[in-house]
């Protein structure tokens, strides 16, 4: 979260989140939602629902006030009620964003699910990942089926990635 956030201060002319639409799935405490909360985004901040509470308390505390537009917090199970929480005919993301959301866990057929069902032609995901183990590797590939990824920053001592990412075709377009 902390490089992710980084990269969008430092390239906030190049990456301008002014009055744009931007979810973050897996938020975690925040802060990555916060971070974009105040460079002026519209913000919907993501988790599942026994993390909503602290998820609220963080981004509320933080942005109440500070921010041109005050972020909401919603739930957001991976694979699950997709249509029915985020309808593809009304729900439309500049940006989506993920901060450290792979890693060895069960869900990963359901969060490319995710990432597909939000991610519009001209939708850029900005995506923050740790590798640990081989499984992530994976991931990655099987990412890359629908999305063309290009590595924007990289932390080698972190064994960390920052991706940029878009539906197949649509990177150079």
């Amino acid at each position: 979260a902390l490089v992710l956030c980084y990269f969008l201060e430092t390239n906030s002319k190049r990456y301008n989140l002014v009055d744009k639409n931007v979810i973050e799935i897996g938020a975690g405490t925040g802060l990555v939602s916060i971070v974009a909360s105040l460079l002026g985004a519209f913000v919907t901040a993501t988790d599942l629902p026994e993390l909503l509470g602290n998820l609220q308390h963080n981004v509320l505390h933080n942005t109440k006030q500070k921010c041109k537009h005050q972020p909401c917090v919603k739930e957001l199970s991976w694979g699950i009620d997709l249509e029915k929480n985020f309808p593809r005919s009304s729900c439309h993301f500049d940006y989506i964003m993920a901060a450290d959301v792979v890693y060895c866990h069960p869900f990963l057929d359901e969060l490319l699910l995710t990432f597909d069902h939000l991610c519009k032609n001209d939708t850029i995901i900005l995506w923050a990942m740790k590798f640990r183990l081989e499984k992530e590797n994976q991931f990655v590939d099987r990412f890359q089926t629908l999305f063309d990824l290009e590595m924007i920053s990289n932390f080698p001592s972190l064994n960390i990635a920052l991706y940029k990412a878009m539906r197949k075709g649509m990177m150079k377009a």
